[in-house]
């Protein structure tokens, strides 16, 4: 970002695993500057789901940068999460035609739980395969892979927790890092979110309120895909050596894993 530098902008680090992210300052002028950021970014700032898009521009090293306006705000709490406004985002998000097939332009395939399944088996380090919580996981994912026509597949995110969804100074409300964004079952956003931060006497009406019903069907989905997932999420906290975040997730699996049984 040597560049940058050097036309006179100031740049600090805005956090993140990918340290790839800058807020960059000129003249009072804010921008959030992003490194080898995701292409679909101009199509998600378009429709309104991220922080509108200024630039694109390839520097000296080949990489490409984006701009976006910076944002004052904050990430929502665990409290705010089960909120309408969140909902109807992610359902905004679903639904949107524009969004999917901009993915498909870029020749994305569509994730099937199959790829999934494939991709964590190859994936986990002898530690956590051999954990007792993710093999009886590992057992049921097996056995209870989800039907779905990839033709109802939607744009997911994949990664819908609370430090993802930004609120800002006039309350607009974003979701961003956009990394894992792929074409797969929505199931894999609405379970994490529901398993994470909505209670389950809640299920229904946030369910309701996003458009579809609570059916047998959509219950094993979402523990599939939320089973799966808190899997990825123990690997990457176990390769980070984060071994209390770790543990909180392997309780986590645990209880998933005792919730509901007969699904």
């Amino acid at each position: 970002m040597e560049q940058f530098y050097q036309l006179g902008w100031t740049l600090d680090s805005a956090g993140g695993a990918s340290g790839e992210a800058y807020m960059a300052e000129q003249d009072g002028q804010k921008l959030f500057l992003k490194r080898n950021s995701n292409p679909f970014i101009a199509a998600l700032s378009a429709e309104g789901i991220v922080p509108k898009l200024v630039w694109t521009k390839r520097i000296e090293t080949g990489e490409v940068v984006t701009a976006q306006h910076w944002k004052n705000g904050r990430e929502l709490t665990f409290n705010e999460m089960p909120q309408t406004r969140v909902t109807n985002l992610l359902k905004k998000i679903h639904s949107s035609k524009t969004l999917l097939n901009m993915l498909k332009r870029m020749e994305m395939e569509p994730i099937t739980p199959e790829i999934m399944l494939s991709k964590i088996n190859a994936s986990l380090s002898r530690e956590v395969w051999t954990h007792h919580v993710v093999r009886k996981a590992l057992t049921y994912l097996e056995a209870h892979i989800p039907q779905l026509d990839p033709r109802f597949f939607t744009v997911v995110h994949g990664d819908v927790n609370h430090n993802n969804w930004l609120l800002s100074d006039h309350d607009e409300l974003f979701l961003v890092d956009w990394e894992d964004a792929m074409i797969a079952d929505p199931a894999i956003d609405i379970g994490m979110l529901l398993y994470n931060y909505v209670p389950e006497s809640q299920w229904s009406d946030w369910l309701a309120c996003y458009g579809v019903k609570e059916t047998l069907d959509l219950q094993k989905r979402m523990k599939w895909y939320t089973v799966i997932q808190s899997i990825a999420v123990i690997q990457w906290y176990e390769d980070q050596k984060r071994f209390k975040d770790m543990n909180t997730w392997l309780e986590f699996l645990n209880e998933i894993m005792n919730h509901n049984a007969f699904i």
